[in-house]
């Protein structure tokens, strides 16, 4: 029978949850809101007030004509008449639960692996709940955490199946639609979301159910739709360049830039160079770079819709629970979030705070070394000294491959750093050869370049890709043009002359003179 998975309630009943309230009348609550189906899970009740309690729960699902499943227990939802039940990997076999449950029953079986999944179409699941996204407390036994990468893997090996599709763990109101979102694959999307405590255990459950439909059905802010190369696409962005050059001149974006003390200095100067005002003020004048590492503060600078930083140069014990925090406010707000993993494989904890990030929010950018960005995809068997990438293992395509299939996974666009640069958005893959060697021996060059993809991320929202591929080429022309000036020696002449070289370019660009880009990129579309 078709059903609506769109917002699926799953129940505790454990006293800290329901907080002394009965639980029928949180459902019907809940049910007022908006859940589209509910499934009672207790695995610890006896069997008669297990069924005296589904009894009064199905009374109360049957007034608003929603589907209550028994989780587990094909004996009392076949007691009370249930419409179905929800079977995990050590429940009950299919087959059986098949015979036993009325001709229409619905039947959903837990799946953590494309193995569960593929069998569980096989056998003729009615949906898949897929999970567990996030660690929860509420689920003891959950054999692994796959999150959205793990979601989209599934939904993509599955994607010729009609069966329904539901994600279930740690989701909650300031996740679920990145959840719908990056979970998506290119032909099959998630049919719903199955929520817990962000229900069962909020002071008002029908407000709570009420802003999860309001969510479910709204966009993400953050969402753009990623665009199909063209036939000569690397010509084409290129011809657009110098007009989203001119564009950030003149939007004057913010960048709140969570940036490592090292290097802060060196990327305020960078961002001074190619932009009349970076933080807007009470008076417009003696504007300068914001460098917040206060995660609290984002509540406020995310009003002034520009974008965000993060680099994870100089990591302490606060600053993963900061990141997390102005993530989110920034998220809320779809501005643009930047992720730079700075030496994401030298240690463990490194490696942890990689981990953390990237399942706590939404990043439009990943920006970073080749061992960075493996360590981010999660294959980095080369261990980084310091923030240098180490020894690369991987040619030009592989590069490109791995730049591409990250951008898909998260999507959102990757841009890989190195003598080629290979920035991708999960569809096109454009490698940049600009750039000069002095870039590589001056601490914050590499750092600098999230910081000029923020400003134009805020300048130029609707293409991604473009918008920090003018970034690029503005920030590598200008290095290009300081290296050869006949006074740069070496890296510490090299620094005013790129300063003062950038600033050029900003200037040309605000008089409408593209002269600086003409015959300049050194740009190419790979094909994979």
């Amino acid at each position: 029978m078709p059903v609506d998975l769109s917002l699926y309630l799953v129940t505790d009943s454990t006293p800290a949850i329901l907080k002394g309230r009965d639980l029928c009348t949180v459902v019907e609550e809940a049910l007022k809101g908006g859940v589209t189906i509910v499934q009672y899970r207790d695995k610890k009740s006896d069997t008669g007030d297990l069924i005296d309690t589904a009894k009064r729960l199905h009374e109360v699902t049957k007034r608003y004509g929603v589907p209550l499943l028994i989780n587990d227990r094909v004996d009392v939802a076949l007691a009370i008449g249930a419409e179905g039940v929800h079977l995990g990997q050590d429940d009950m076999r299919f087959d059986i639960a098949k015979k036993l449950l009325p001709k229409d029953a619905i039947i959903g079986i837990s799946t953590s692996t494309l193995d569960e999944a593929q069998k569980a179409i096989a056998d003729g699941a009615d949906y898949l709940g897929i999970g567990t996204m996030f660690a929860t407390p509420t689920k003891t036994n959950t054999k692994s955490v796959i999150g959205t990468a793990g979601t989209q893997a599934i939904l993509s090996a599955i994607s010729d199946s009609s069966v329904g599709t539901v994600a279930i763990g740690g989701i909650n109101h300031s996740n679920v639609q990145r959840v719908l979102y990056q979970s998506q694959s290119p032909k099959k999307a998630l049919d719903g979301v199955a929520i817990v405590s962000a229900i069962v255990a909020a002071d008002e459950p029908k407000a709570s159910a009420e802003q999860f439909a309001k969510l479910i059905n709204s966009p993400a802010p953050f969402a753009l739709t990623t665009q199909a190369p063209r036939a000569n696409e690397a010509e084409a962005l290129l011809h657009e360049v110098p007009q989203i050059v001119r564009k950030m001149v003149e939007v004057h974006p913010l960048v709140h830039n969570m940036i490592n003390f090292v290097v802060a200095n060196f990327v305020a100067n960078v961002a001074l160079s190619i932009l009349m005002v970076l933080l807007l003020t009470i008076n417009r004048s003696g504007a300068s770079p914001i460098m917040s590492p206060y995660g609290d503060e984002a509540t406020d600078l995310c009003k002034f819709d520009g974008a965000l930083l993060i680099n994870m140069g100089t990591l302490t014990s606060e600053s993963v629970s900061n990141y997390q925090k102005a993530v989110k406010a920034y998220n809320t707000r779809g501005n643009p979030v930047i992720y730079d993993p700075v030496g994401a494989a030298a240690t463990e904890i490194r490696r942890n705070a990689v981990y953390q990030l990237m399942t706590g929010g939404y990043f439009d950018l990943i920006k970073g070394n080749e061992g960075e960005i493996r360590q981010v995809w999660g294959s980095s068997p080369v261990q980084q000294r310091g923030v240098d990438s180490g020894p690369s293992t991987l040619d030009g395509q592989q590069k490109a491959k791995l730049a591409r299939d990250l951008a898909r996974r998260g999507r959102n666009v990757v841009l890989m750093t190195g003598a080629t640069d290979y920035l991708s958005d999960g569809e096109r893959v454009i490698a940049v050869e600009n750039g000069h060697p002095y870039l590589g021996q001056v601490t914050g060059t590499g750092c600098a370049i999230g910081s000029i993809s923020g400003c134009f991320l805020t300048a130029h929202r609707s293409d991604r890709l473009l918008a920090v591929l003018s970034g690029i080429l503005m920030y590598e022309i200008a290095a290009e043009n300081a290296a050869s000036k006949e006074y740069v020696r070496g890296p510490g002449s090299f620094v005013p002359a790129f300063l003062d070289e950038l600033y050029a370019i900003r200037t040309a660009a605000g008089k409408g003179d593209d002269s600086w880009f003409v015959g300049r990129a050194k740009v190419h579309e790979v094909k994979l």
